[in-house]
This record gives structure tokens, C-alpha cells and sequence, in this order.
């Protein structure tokens, strides 16, 4: 069957083999499959959806246009984790050391920032020396040796993923639901950890503002997983303000050491132990997510995850005295103090407003991109009267555009007369 009759089989609704997914895919990787040919192909995914099978089988495909990782030499139940992305979302340089302190090896590849959300990366790599560069082979070696690596994603694990995205966003299709999972899943796999946990983002900050396409992407997430022997859980979490009190690459990286110290914020806190609990079931470490949470919370507490932090800093280059003083690595920002107009009770902050603010500062600042940031003294529910409701952080470089983003953070938020009710972080969880 050639690639015309592929795609018209998807177009008339009827579903594919694994062979005819499979052809498509590498034959576009190697340029024997035209970009129209593949948009066409896209645009009948999104129109028409791609059934558990299929959407596991493009998944696959996938993978195998690249190289993986063999995990298997490393003892114990590898866990990988991934966000879908949000605002002030640090949980992985909490969560991960936590977890692996805790005896679950976590190999984690992970992006720089999208759109109006900051990476992992990027915010490892504010700390001097950090090198997220990782060779498999040293990628490998460090979960063996110390139980966890972040590492920056390769392009040689699945570059179909690269080539279709661009495609996706191109022709209109990023919200395929098939196509995102695939696309999440497809990097998993390439890791090749024995369990995935995943946060699925939802609210304003969110790829997926509405909770219930957030549920039927973690979902399907979910199925593609355990169709290819992956033990998974995804939580749904709630991106409508932005996680914790910092934004920015040094900032969270900061706001992550004190949670990792006993002292972050409520939201992050409580977050990071729920997703360090699933984690700590996936890995046979804890029996059950009370006895999960109740680890984590000892080990925050103890330090014993800051200190497995440090060591994986060193094995990375950095220095890891940088997390015994990281506001060093922004105090030389101007602090300028934010306030409203008005006294009342903060009924909304809208995340993406407010990253897609800090993501232009950070564009405008070059070299000290990674100072740039904002430190919120007020969130939804809080009281404000003519204090401040935030303190943006503004190096040198940046300072002309100070004021046109304090305006845009400004904006961002909503003042009412009475506290909105109260909505947990975690919205739900599926399990396989």
C-alpha cells in the first residue's frame, strides 16, 4: 500500500496497522514521505482520532526512528516523571533528588522552555558550570551510581517527534490529542524507565486550559503507556495561577531548595509530595501513597533529598555550594515592587499572563536571562491593600522593559471582595 492509500484510509475513518504507521513515519524521517503528504496525514489524526492501538503503534513508530537508552544494567524499578508544562512549575528539581534519596532510581530527560512555560533546563543551567549535555553513556552511568540524572533531551531519541511538531504547528494540528500523547510518550519510551509518572497540566497556564481535555490527554497517555508494559499514573494538577511563588529560571531554582529544605510553599509542597508518593509506589518502595507522602515528608524535612541534590549538581559540574546561598544568583536584579489599585482579596492570577510576561524579560535580558523573575507576595485567596503584590526581578540588561512588563503582571491579576472558594492542586488522578 503506498503513502496515498494510508493517508485516505485515516480520512475515511478506517483504522491503520502497525506496518502502514510505521512506513509513514520513517519514511518521513528520511524524506521519502513529502511534508504535505505527512500535513494531510496530520490533519486526518485530528479530524478523525486514532484509536488506543494506533495511538500506541505512532508511538512506537516513533521511537524507532532514534536511538534509546538501555536502562536495564541499573538495579531496581527505574521511574521516569513528566510535566505537561506550566508556570512556576519546579517540581522536578524537587521531586526527582526526593524520590531518588529515597532508594527509586530516576532517569529524567527533560526540555527547555516552550511557549509561556520555563524548562527544567533552564533552570539547572543557572546554576555556573551545570552541564545537562549528557552522553548516554554518562547519562547511565549517573543513575547507577547516585540513583538520578536530568539531562537534556537528545536529537538522536526520536527525531520524528522534532520533524512532526514543527509540522503540527505549522498546520494547525498541535491539539490532537493522539498527536500529544504520542509525542509525550514517544520521548518516554526512548528513556526506557520501567514506570512514568505524569503531570497533566490544566487551567489558564496549561497547553490544556480545560480539565476535561487535560483528563483525556493523561488518559490517553496513560493507555499508550501500559499498551507497551510501562506501569503509569498521571495526575491531573491546576495551572490556573502559577505553582509556588517564584517565576523564572534562578528564582524557582531557589523556591526549589527551600522545599527541598522544609520550607516552600503550601501548594508546591503539597504537590511535590503527591507526586513523590505515586513515585514511590511505582518504584515498590512505599506500599501505599499514604506511606509514600509520609517518606517524603520526613525526607523535606531531613534535608535528605537537598543533599541528594548537591550530589547530583557535583556529578554535573555545577558547584553545589550555589544551593547554600541561591538567591546569590539573582540578588544583584533590581527589585521592583508591583501593587494594585485597590484593597480586596485576590480572585484570580492568570498563569500564562503572567509567563508569557517573564518569558519576553528573559528574551530582552541575553546573558542574564536566567536572574529574570518574579517573587509573588500575594496569590488567589490572599488580602491586598497598598502593599506590594509582587516584586519583579530585573537585571541590568532588561531594565528598559521593566515597566511595560510590571504592567502586564499587573494586569494578571483580579481583585474581588470576597476569597474564591478553595480548589485542591491535584483535580484527579488515573491510574492503569
Amino acid at each position: 500500500m503506498n503513502v496515498t492509500e494510508i493517508i485516505a484510509r485515516k480520512r475515511d475513518r478506517q483504522e491503520l496497522t502497525a506496518e502502514m504507521i510505521a512506513a509513514l513515519v520513517s519514511g518521513f524521517v528520511r524524506g521519502e514521505v513529502s511534508e504535505g503528504q505527512m500535513a494531510a496525514f496530520l490533519m486526518a489524526i485530528l479530524l478523525n482520532g486514532m484509536s488506543v492501538r494506533e495511538s500506541a503503534d505512532l508511538t512506537l513508530a516513533m521511537v524507532n526512528t532514534g536511538a534509546r537508552l538501555d536502562l536495564s544494567a541499573i538495579s531496581g524499578i527505574k521511574v521516569d516523571k513528566h510535566s505537561t508544562g506550566g508556570v512556576g512549575d519546579k517540581t522536578t528539581l524537587v521531586v526527582a533528588p526526593l524520590v531518588a534519596a529515597l532508594g527509586v532510581p530516576v532517569p529524567k530527560m527533560s526540555g527547555r522552555g516552550l511557549g509561556h512555560t520555563g524548562g527544567t533546563i533552564d533552570k539547572l543551567e543557572a546554576i555556573p558550570g551545570l552541564t545537562t549535555d549528557l552522553s548516554p553513556e554518562r547519562f547511565c552511568a549517573q543513575v547507577a551510581e547516585i540513583g538520578v540524572a536530568i539531562a537534556a533531551q537528545t536529537g538522536r531519541m526520536v527525531p520524528a517527534d522534532k520533524l512532526i511538531y514543527a509540522l503540527r504547528d505549522a498546520t494547525a494540528t498541535v491539539e490532537s490529542i493522539p498527536l500529544i500523547a504520542s509525542s509525550v510518550m514517544s520521548k518516554k519510551l526512548a528513556v526506557g524507565a520501567d514506570a512514568i509518572l505524569l503531570d497533566v497540566k490544566a487551567g489558564s497556564g496549561a497547553f490544556m486550559p480545560d480539565l476535561a481535555r487535560a483528563r483525556e490527554l493523561a488518559q490517553a497517555m496513560v493507555k499508550i503507556g501500559v499498551q507497551h508494559g510501562k506501569r503509569m499514573v498521571a495526575v491531573v494538577s491546576r495551572m490556573d495561577q502559577p505553582l509556588g511563588r517564584a517565576v523564572g529560571d534562578a528564582p524557582e531554582l531557589a523556591e526549589a531548595v527551600a522545599a527541598l529544605s522544609g520550607r516552600g510553599p503550601r501548594d508546591l509542597v503539597d504537590l511535590c509530595q503527591v507526586l513523590a508518593a505515586h513515585m514511590l509506589v511505582l518504584g515498590g518502595v512505599s506500599s501505599d501513597l499514604a506511606d509514600g507522602r509520609a517518606r517524603a515528608r520526613r525526607a523535606l524535612v531531613s534535608g535528605k533529598g537537598l543533599a541528594k541534590l548537591r550530589q547530583m549538581v557535583a556529578a554535573q559540574g555545577g558547584s553545589p555550594d550555589t544551593l547554600d546561598d541561591p538567591e546569590s544568583l539573582f540578588r544583584q536584579c533590581d527589585r521592583i515592587p508591583i501593587a494594585v489599585d485597590r484593597r480586596g482579596v485576590v480572585v484570580a492570577l492568570e498563569a500564562r499572563r503572567v509567563g508569557a510576561a517573564i518569558r519576553d524579560l528573559q528574551a530582552l535580558a541575553g546573558e542574564e536571562r536566567h536572574a529574570c523573575g518574579l517573587l509573588l507576595a500575594r496569590k488567589v485567596g490572599d488580602e491586598v491593600s497598598a502593599d506590594a503584590v509582587a516584586f519583579l526581578l530585573v537585571p541590568r540588561a532588561a531594565h528598559g522593559a521593566a515597566q511595560d512588563v510590571a504592567a502586564r503582571i499587573r494586569a494578571a491579576y483580579q481583585i474581588g471582595d470576597r476569597p474564591p472558594p478553595a480548589l485542591q492542586v491535584v483535580a484527579d488522578t488515573i491510574t492503569s
